[in-house]
């Protein structure tokens, strides 16, 4: 299966931000690393950055799948890095919505605008979400240099 590109790694833990010690995020969610929870809790033993990584790089697997299965166009890898960050962080809804549709009939520059829609949290803009698509669309509409 393809794998997310060292852009996109960098730019999902820019904005997950690397926590040693296992914490309570803003949901009441056990979480560590770079926002990783299954099988965390208040006991769950600090982890080191590279732990972190790859405990990320293993939670990144459904946000990869997701983009495999959903979209049908080809995409260079900044591209697919920018689809697999916004996935992680928001869900396969993107995917499905007008976001893929317009990406599946080859509009990429319409389909790089849909990243906005995907800002709120609790129905409120989110100035984070706003950084955080602003990354993500710089990052699909940069060509992958050869």
């Amino acid at each position: 299966m393809r794998q997310i590109n060292q852009a996109g790694l960098s730019l999902i833990k820019s904005f997950e931000s690397f926590r040693a010690s296992a914490y309570l995020d803003e949901g009441g969610t056990w979480t560590i690393g770079y926002g990783h929870t299954e099988g965390v809790s208040g006991d769950t033993p600090p982890v080191t950055e590279k732990q972190a990584e790859a405990l990320l790089r293993q939670d990144l697997q459904a946000a990869e799948s997701s983009v495999c299965r959903l979209v049908k166009v080809e995409l260079n890898d900044n591209q697919y890095a920018a689809l697999v960050s916004l996935v992680y962080n928001a869900g396969s809804a993107p995917l499905v919505r007008m976001l893929g549709i317009r990406l599946n009939a080859g509009d990429y520059a319409g389909a790089a605008d849909e990243f906005f829609r995907w800002r709120l949290a609790g129905g409120i803009v989110s100035d984070g979400l706003v950084r955080r698509r602003e990354a993500e669309r710089a990052l699909f509409m940069t060509p992958v240099l050869t």
